[in-house]
């Protein structure tokens, strides 16, 4: 079942908890408290879990949180094995979390709320303590939404970029980054300016793969061979492309104003640009799911949980992306 954006504008974002023991239950309650009156919200996790400070209140459906959210953060209970030591993942508590983003999608599927938002998880505890057979987030939303082909979208006011290839070994690129897979990226990245953001005829640029793009097969034959025999093919079809690009000029001020998107090859390609230009306020925004799904662009950060001093931007502006989003 596929979303429908029709009467979104009543339903808040749910923000599931994500490791109780990291900075997420911090950050999504601060998250509230800035933006209380702008995007409608309800945090999904174990009441234990949230900081004293930030005043909360149990309801019981999505729809309260209109209501509610005004005084106090609305909180959909679900109640953890166990409560929460900062910066010491419990196991116990890893079938909640992996539970909690499962109960999130089945609310947004079924339009009682807006958009879902994750606050950060810990991949090895959830391996550890429930056996998670997932290599992160992404990956189990798209099996939740059926075997969904996604991309990952690293997102702010200054720039929106896509890895071709994630969470995989810089060797296995090469392998991983075929024609037929560079192919699906560009067209679920389209899809998803189109249908998410509101861009009618999205320009994306490509990336290559290989420092200054191969130089004319010199130092790499992927461009010469096939990327650009793609982009020409992907062209005539109509998508507004350019590319493949030396990756060191395409992220300069007068080259991001080129384009709506850029498509990098693999994971630091991407994300460096992004966290270099917008560290606090990059989101990430999973595309090609049938549902809105946002999330800050950050870990866990054991290392300062329970101290007060995380800093909530990139949840505020993730919860602020899925709602504009969903009135798209």
């Amino acid at each position: 079942m596929t979303q429908a954006k029709t009467g979104l504008a009543d339903k808040p974002v749910v923000i599931s908890c994500g490791e109780p023991s990291g900075i997420g239950p911090e950050v999504a309650a601060r998250a509230w408290a800035m933006l209380a009156g702008e995007v409608p919200l309800a945090w999904i996790g174990d009441p234990r879990h949230l900081p004293q400070d930030i005043p909360h209140c149990i309801i019981d459906s999505p729809s309260d949180a209109l209501a509610a959210g005004s005084d106090a953060l609305p909180v959909l209970r679900h109640d953890f094995a166990a409560g929460a030591v900062a910066g010491k993942p419990d196991p116990a508590n890893a079938q909640g979390v992996i539970d909690v983003i499962a109960r999130g999608v089945d609310l947004v599927r079924s339009g009682a709320a807006s958009a879902l938002t994750t606050a950060p998880i810990h991949k090895k505890a959830l391996k550890d303590g429930a056996g998670f057979a997932y290599p992160g987030h992404t990956e189990y939303l798209a099996a939740l939404a059926g075997g969904s082909d996604v991309v990952m979208m690293l997102a702010s006011d200054q720039l929106r970029v896509v890895p071709a290839t994630i969470h995989i070994a810089l060797d296995q690129v090469p392998n991983v980054l075929t024609p037929a897979h560079l192919r699906r990226v560009i067209e679920i990245t389209a899809a998803g300016l189109r249908s998410q953001f509101g861009i009618k005829a999205p320009r994306i640029a490509i990336a290559g793969l290989n420092p200054h793009a191969g130089e004319g097969g010199t130092m790499g034959r992927q461009e010469a061979d096939w990327m650009t025999a793609l982009i020409t093919r992907m062209k005539g079809e109509g998508y507004d492309l350019s590319g493949p690009h030396p990756a060191d000029t395409m992220f300069h001020a007068a080259a991001r104003s080129r384009y709506d998107a850029a498509i990098a090859m693999y994971h630091d390609q991407a994300l460096i640009p992004i966290k270099t230009l917008d560290f606090d306020r990059g989101v990430n925004v999973t595309l090609g799911l049938p549902f809105i799904r946002t999330s800050p662009d950050h870990g866990t950060a054991f290392d300062i949980a329970g101290q007060g001093i995380a800093n909530p931007t990139s949840m505020v502006e993730a919860l602020r992306m899925a709602y504009r989003m969903a009135q798209s």
